[in-house]
């Protein structure tokens, strides 16, 4: 019976990535198909960018979590000590994983737990990553109270969480062809909690369009970015996240010395060039070293060329070649410097797993 549950929202998860449906959208329906299936109080799906691993945009259920705690969820996120962060499960290519599976003594110390669910009424969290080619385009947190996740339904979900990964890679990818141009580039001054302390006048834009994903969306990444930023080694954080209408932004977050009290910059810009090609060669499915294939063709360099530079033999090139001509659909590396554009034209149909 599950199996072909699993089968039927694969199949639906596949006709929907067809239509060309945005990030957003498509989590939003896929959302619905899912929660028909297994029974929540709330959901929240993360758009994951599997360059950082930082959420990049999210979606939540019919119920959204209450705003207050919104800044704790974000916290949890990057306390270093939190057990099934998605950025730590997604280091470890772990597709699901649950707070009932870990010792009391980790529990105890679980930020989302003991400040979120538990003051919410709730006590189980089941997460579920996307994961597509070994890299990780978002995940699913699932929380309830009372009775636990069973393995029916965590199998269910391990099932067709593939699909989902698969359906979002096309969905980032179409929007990148499709993106609006973005706005201008904004500096945000945040206190110790990442409350807003002074911006310059393009960060209201920004605001404005994040917001339209979730009110209060802004905020939110801006105690991200400060986080962020306090527990880097360095004092430094990037995130790469996408507004409600398909627009990449690069947030970079810098720890601000000679202050009273610890205050952090972020730097908001529209991703460009080379951000967005990463993004696009992730979003093919392309592997590493068909990635580094691709920034040689772009630079112009000859077969020759790309052989000496990443030493191999111009036939080991020519074989990458062909490989990412088939992932991208083109029959020419003047087709796929042009298909590598973020502006080019995307077809909307992908072979997702069914």
């Amino acid at each position: 019976m599950w199996e072909e549950r699993a089968y039927r929202v694969r199949r639906n998860i596949a006709a929907l990535a067809a239509t060309g449906l945005g990030v957003s959208e498509l989590h939003a329906e896929a959302i619905r198909l899912v929660c028909r299936e297994i029974s929540t109080e709330l959901t929240c799906w993360a758009t994951i960018d599997p360059e950082t691993l930082v959420i990049s945009t999210m979606a939540s259920g019919e119920t959204r979590i209450p705003a207050a705690y919104e800044p704790l969820l974000a916290e949890a996120e990057y306390a270093t000590a939190e057990p099934h962060r998605f950025a730590a499960l997604a280091a470890r290519k772990q597709s699901v994983a649950a707070l009932s599976e870990l010792p009391e003594r980790e529990r105890r110390h679980s930020i989302r737990l003991n400040q979120v669910w538990r003051p919410l009424g709730l006590d189980r969290e089941l997460r579920v990553l996307f994961l597509a080619d070994g890299a990780c385009w978002g995940a699913a947190g699932m929380v309830r109270a009372g009775r636990d996740f069973t393995d029916r339904e965590t199998e269910f979900l391990v099932g067709v969480a593939p699909a989902i990964a698969s359906a979002t890679r096309l969905a980032v990818r179409s929007e990148l062809h499709r993106a609006p141009p973005g706005t201008g580039r904004a500096i945000v001054i945040t206190g110790p909690q990442g409350e807003l302390r002074s911006a310059t006048p393009g960060a209201l834009e920004w605001r404005n369009r994040l917001d339209e994903i979730s009110p209060g969306r802004f905020l939110t990444m801006m105690s991200v970015m400060a986080a962020g930023a306090r527990t880097s080694s360095t004092g430094e954080f990037r995130a790469k996240l996408r507004d409600a209408r398909g627009q990449w932004a690069i947030l970079r977050a810098s720890l601000l010395l000679g202050a009273e009290e610890s205050s952090t910059a972020v730097v908001i810009e529209p991703a460009a060039g080379q951000e967005l090609v990463a993004l696009l060669l992730a979003a093919y499915g392309l592997s590493p070293r068909e990635r580094h294939i691709c920034a040689e063709v772009i630079a112009g360099r000859s077969t020759a060329e790309i052989a000496d530079r990443l030493f191999i033999s111009a036939h080991t090139v020519q074989d990458h070649l062909k490989s990412v001509f088939a992932k991208v659909g083109v029959h020419s590396r003047g087709q796929l410097a042009a298909r590598l554009r973020p502006d080019a034209v995307e077809p909307n149909k992908e072979t997702i797993a069914r």
